[in-house]
């Protein structure tokens, strides 16, 4: 196939994705609320991208990825999208719907123009990316604070959950629970880590409620005034919990006191098992 013929196509695909851009961008306040829709801007952007950068269009390859990069913090991220959001946004698109323009004009995108297009584009994209930050900066702070209080009212359910009956049902909630205190921190890596070991750990029946509640609850506790306080090189997922997340048989936290260390055996091994480490003792 020949290069004018490949251009064609490509083309009429990066029309395509415009088309889906511009919709979504004259309804982003609702957009952003949608993300399925999101995933499809972001992949029209995508798309423009790798074509033009197959064909060697640095332009508009480099136009479609900072659009990219911008829709990736939607997606990531619950934005309120404001006129002022739009609008930078549209200046973006328009930027992008004239360098393809051009390329399908009689004389074709011409470098110096092209980048010159990029260049002057410039503050449009400076200024966009500011405003996001700005945006998150903001909901980052009012969120937080909502946030903390809604990690100890889920905890104090998860307590409560402790202490009824161990089944399946109660040990499903638990999770649940976990998952909705881990959605609360989505960027903080660790936070997910440890809120994810805490759901392994509680899936797992053959350790009792007395052996996960302690632990779970005080590393849950503990690492969200970490979050609080802005220390969240702090959070981590202690050796115990780790353990409890991981472990195939019952894990036992355990004093040294001899009387307290016969009596956890006893409720864990069988006669024959206990006879077994008797032996393995003398």
């Amino acid at each position: 196939m020949d290069q004018q013929k490949i251009l064609g196509y490509f083309i009429e695909e990066a029309k395509e994705h415009l088309e889906i851009l511009e919709a979504g961008l004259l309804e982003l306040s609702v957009v952003v609320e949608d993300q399925e829709r999101l995933n499809e801007m972001f992949r029209a952007a995508h798309s423009i991208k790798g074509g033009a950068a197959m064909l060697g269009y640095g332009s508009i390859q480099k136009i479609a990825h900072r659009l990219e990069d911008s829709f990736k913090i939607l997606r990531e991220n619950s934005v309120r999208a404001d006129q002022k959001l739009e609008s930078l946004f549209l200046k973006g698109y328009d930027v992008l719907q004239n360098l393809i323009e051009k390329l399908q004009g009689t004389f074709g995108l011409n470098a110096e123009e092209a980048d010159q297009i990029v260049n002057q584009s410039e503050p449009f994209f400076v200024e966009l990316q500011n405003y996001l930050n700005q945006i998150l900066e903001q909901e980052t702070t009012v969120g937080n604070e909502d946030s903390f209080a809604t990690v100890r009212e889920l905890l104090k359910q998860m307590l409560s959950l402790f202490q009824e009956q161990d089944n399946d049902q109660n040990r499903q909630k638990m999770q649940e629970i976990c998952s909705k205190i881990g959605k609360l921190f989505p960027r903080i890596k660790e936070w997910q880590k440890l809120t994810e070991n805490a759901s392994n750990a509680i899936a797992n029946s053959q350790h009792s409620y007395s052996t996960l509640a302690p632990v779970i609850i005080k590393e849950l506790k503990q690492n969200s005034d970490y979050i609080e306080l802005k220390q969240e090189d702090k959070i981590n997922s202690s050796e115990a919990l780790e353990q409890l997340a991981s472990a195939q048989l019952p894990y036992v936290l355990i004093s040294l006191d001899p009387n307290h260390i016969t009596e956890t055996l006893r409720k864990v091994l069988s006669h024959q098992q206990l006879s077994q480490v008797a032996q393995g003792l003398t």
